[in-house]
């Protein structure tokens, strides 16, 4: 009895910090978060003519990373401990680079709302990743159903539609927001298997947000994007909150909470994300909502509570 209750209690830790079970100011919290998240691919197409998603990304990945590091460095944190960790670092960093790449780049073609819900298959991918590679993590069969009911409707969202144009665009948008996805999923696999899972959040936090900065901001450059900016009052609150609630309040949160609670229960929370990015889609920006889309986002939607639950 006393093995099976260590055994247990070493398979609700990770790095040996046990986990906590949600309660409601960490629910409260997760709803917070995910507000903020369904509201970040609206606050990229809303200004996206006046600023590419992609110099968006770069611009608050850079100033938000210069303020991570003064904050790291008030917590103490110093040289020292970034080249620790640096390995892992780097890998977190190019997996947070590529998501929001994927993100900038599919909104150029697809729907928010759409966008939102492709990002959201990150936690099926994160599962399927811990099932085959971390041992105390594999697949029940109530749960590989329900790998089965997402897949099948993300097949149906991403049917598509004849009554909307540029449907051809769209796809190739939702695409890329399912590439993004991978992305998130393995940049999460990468922390939870590696020494990243006990280092302080605003140390991972600044690892993803230095690296994104310095790989997209010669790439915007490049592409002459930076040049193209216009600095309207939009275009400011636009970056204004992306940089400040996005990229610095809502990540340091996120990993805040998964180094406290069990990362499943809050993976539950996160699916409330593409619900609101629907919403505020469909309120703030007019986009259209197709019954396939509706269809298979709730079945996806579904299918991922039935994986992490």
């Amino acid at each position: 009895m006393q093995e099976t209750k260590q055994l247990s209690n070493a398979m609700a830790s990770v790095g040996g910090t046990a986990r906590r079970h949600l309660d409601m100011q960490a629910s409260a919290l997760m709803v917070l978060f995910c507000l903020a998240l369904g509201f970040q691919q609206v606050a990229i197409k809303m200004v996206a003519s006046d600023i590419s998603p992609l110099a968006q990304v770069a611009l608050r990945s850079a100033l938000a990373a210069l303020l991570v590091a003064a904050l790291a460095y008030r917590q103490g944190i110093r040289a020292a401990d970034l080249r620790a960790h640096l390995g892992p670092g780097i890998l977190v960093g190019l997996g947070f680079a590529a998501e929001f790449v994927f993100v900038a780049w599919g909104l150029n073609y697809t729907l928010a709302s759409h966008m939102s819900v492709f990002l959201y298959t990150a936690p099926v991918f994160a599962a399927l990743g811990l099932h085959l590679l971390v041992p105390g993590e594999q697949l029940t069969r109530r749960q590989w159903m329900g790998v089965g009911l997402a897949f099948g409707g993300m097949v149906l969202a991403m049917a598509p539609a004849t009554d909307i144009a540029n449907a051809g665009d769209i796809l190739r948008g939702d695409l890329l927001g399912l590439l993004a996805g991978l992305a998130w999923a393995a940049t999460t696999l990468v922390i939870r298997r590696s020494s990243l899972s006990e280092a302080p959040p605003v140390q991972t936090l600044f690892y993803q947000l230095a690296f994104t900065g310095l790989l997209l901001l010669p790439v915007t450059a490049l592409f002459g994007d930076l040049g193209r900016i216009q600095a309207t009052g939009a275009v400011v609150a636009s970056l204004s909150f992306q940089t400040l609630v996005i990229s610095l309040a809502a990540l340091l949160l996120w990993f805040a909470l998964l180094r406290r609670y069990f990362a499943s229960q809050l993976g539950v929370f996160s699916f409330l994300s593409p619900v609101f990015g629907v919403l505020f889609g469909a309120l703030m920006l007019g986009e259209p909502l197709t019954t396939n889309f509706l269809a298979g986002g709730v079945a996806l939607l579904v299918g991922l509570l039935v994986v992490t639950r």
